[in-house]
């Protein structure tokens, strides 16, 4: 499976960005698609996910409300729609696929995309 995330740049605080994340290779019946992002100098957290069928997502508290994750099956595509950013935005963000039940946690997910870079002045 490859994954590859693509959309990232340059953006002011208070405006929107449109990641994507396109998937090739092997195809599952049930999966997880997972977004996460990289600020410099901190771990890499959680931003959200969707289920195979496109009816649940679920999202980090501190994007909630501002980040809309969406699907495309006939695609092979996911989305993450970015709101109202902010300069604690600014990450490289990776989309990663989860072959059993995802969750928050990275060790669910088993491929990982390459990652796009975000980065929101203020």
């Amino acid at each position: 499976v490859q994954l590859q995330a693509s959309g990232g740049g340059l953006v002011q605080a208070g405006g929107s960005l449109n990641l994507s994340c396109a998937a090739s290779g092997r195809s599952f019946s049930r999966y997880v698609m997972g977004w996460f992002r990289q600020a410099p100098g901190k771990e890499r957290e959680f931003v959200g996910n969707i289920n195979w069928s496109g009816d649940s997502t679920y999202y980090a508290d501190s994007v909630r409300g501002r980040f809309t994750i969406s699907s495309d099956n006939a695609k092979n595509t996911v989305y993450l729609r970015m709101n109202s950013l902010k300069s604690e935005d600014t990450a490289v963000y990776y989309c990663a696929l989860a072959t059993r039940l995802g969750g928050i946690s990275q060790g669910w997910y088993d491929y990982w995309g390459q990652g796009t870079q975000v980065t929101v002045s203020s």
